[in-house]
């Protein structure tokens, strides 16, 4: 809803602005919704066969994205609220840098949480996370990803402490998912290989690659480590969000200049990975590939029980998957 109060002090041309972004944010919302078949959230999908429409989600994403001409950004007070990063502008941390034992094996990195001295003072948008700003201003000013939809993804992979804050040791006991960003190993790895990434610098620095520029095999503990350092993670999920959305605007997906566009496209894409996201764009996931996911998100009880639901592990996926996005992917909380 509009604040009226706020609305006041505002010039004519704002008003309009605020109007139509308003306007704009609660159509989007009702078209996911249909897209769920599911007017008041939740797992359900009531009406929209998502299977037997393989660009729905495609068409979703397309139509959140504002028109030539229309206001940029996706919050729904986006002249009322300021961007995190505002303001004086953050350091970006220092690359890590590992030691080397006597037998030239790189030594593990130590993970950190320490709480920059400058940040303690709590944020409204990142409340309890505010220790994360630094990190997430210096990875949107690199990728061009807003620090809002940044948030959100950590905020939908992370687990949470009793504060409501992130917890960089978070582990998945059903996969290899590890830190913040909840990466498997391999993708942690294939960020490190890939050229122009933050974490390619820091492995090249700390001399991980071989000359093929793969990870090298002493390395791979060190390398993996970096996933519960707060910092790297938070780099590793801006990198691959990039990676992933640059990719999909190849593929003809349209994500840009809608923050929660933005944010939900990239969390599609790092929660599956590009190849099962386009599977899912284009109509769904094979069923055993399916069943699979679910049982690593949900677990074995749980994923057999949406899958008898549903009637098949395709459709139960793309519920729960499109219903979780819905309730988890919104930047705009993280706004101030």
């Amino acid at each position: 809803m509009i604040d009226k109060i706020a609305l006041g002090t505002l010039t004519p041309a704002e008003r309009a602005r605020v109007i139509y972004s308003t306007a704009q944010s609660e159509l989007a919302s009702r078209l996911w919704k249909a897209a769920l078949g599911d007017s008041e959230g939740g797992d359900r999908v009531n009406g929209a066969d998502l299977a037997n429409n393989p660009s729905s989600l495609d068409s979703l994403l397309a139509t959140m994205t504002p028109k030539e001409g229309g206001s940029g950004g996706d919050s729904a007070l986006a002249a009322l609220t300021k961007c995190i990063c505002d303001g004086e502008e953050p350091a970006a941390p220092a690359l890590p840098v590992s030691g080397t034992s006597a037998a030239g094996i790189a030594a593990p990195i130590p993970p950190t949480d320490a709480v920059p001295e400058q940040a303690t003072a709590t944020i409204d948008g990142l409340g309890p996370n505010t220790r994360y700003r630094d990190s997430l201003c210096a990875a949107a000013r690199q990728t061009g990803i807003p620090a809002t939809a940044l948030a959100s993804i950590i905020d939908a992979e992370a687990a949470k402490r009793r504060d409501g804050s992130w917890n960089p040791s978070s582990r998945n006991p059903r996969s290899s998912a590890a830190g913040l960003g909840q990466f498997l190993s391999r993708t942690w790895e294939g960020l490190a290989e890939r050229p122009g990434t933050w974490l390619h610098a820091v492995a090249s620095t700390n001399g991980w690659l071989n000359d093929r520029g793969k990870v090298r095999g002493d390395a791979r503990g060190s390398l993996l480590a970096l996933r519960y350092d707060p910092n790297a993670s938070i780099r590793g999920i801006a990198d691959f969000a990039r990676q992933n959305l640059d990719r999909l605007e190849s593929k003809g997906v349209k994500t840009n200049d809608n923050v929660r566009t933005i944010a939900r496209a990239a969390y599609l894409s790092h929660h599956l990975g590009f190849g099962d996201a386009m599977k899912f764009l284009k109509g769904g996931i094979q069923p055993e590939r399916a069943r699979a996911l679910l049982h690593a998100q949900v677990g074995g009880v749980d994923a057999e029980r949406r899958i008898a639901s549903a009637g098949d592990p395709s459709r139960a996926h793309q519920q729960w998957l499109l219903s979780y996005i819905d309730r988890r992917i919104q930047p705009e909380r993280f706004a101030i």
